[in-house]
């Protein structure tokens, strides 16, 4: 039924001015379409819909991913626009100057300025 369709991330944020901002700033993205009840961004070939609301943050897992080809390089250069990373030291899952190492896939998460958990993963 929705095999064809197309799907979007929706992320949710307390202060929407203040969310715009960390995404421009930090993460170098620029909204696309800007909609009443939120804005639009685009990367390669998706999108995703950020909106305010008062449950932003709340969510204990990813809330997006980023697909990068150079982790390293990515992290690098999130760090040097003053992106903090999350240290994970837990059965399963240890981080190693910011990047897990998850047989396949290597990734990195942090937090908007939403409280959100967003990473970074490299797919092998």
């Amino acid at each position: 039924m929705l095999a064809n369709a197309t799907a979007m991330t929706t992320v949710p944020a307390h202060n929407l001015q203040r969310a715009l901002a960390f995404y421009q700033e930090k993460l170098g993205l620029v909204p696309q379409h800007q909609m009443q009840a939120g804005v639009i961004y685009e990367c390669g070939n998706s999108s995703f819909f950020l909106y305010e609301t008062a449950s932003a943050g709340t969510a204990q897992n990813t809330t997006m991913t980023f697909i990068v080809e150079n982790i390293e390089a990515e992290v690098a250069a999130l760090k040097r626009q003053g992106v903090v990373f999350e240290e994970y030291d837990f059965p399963g899952l240890k981080t190693v100057n910011s990047i897990a190492d998850l047989g396949g896939e290597r990734s990195a998460w942090f937090k908007d300025s939403e409280g959100n958990i967003l990473a970074v993963s490299q797919w092998a």
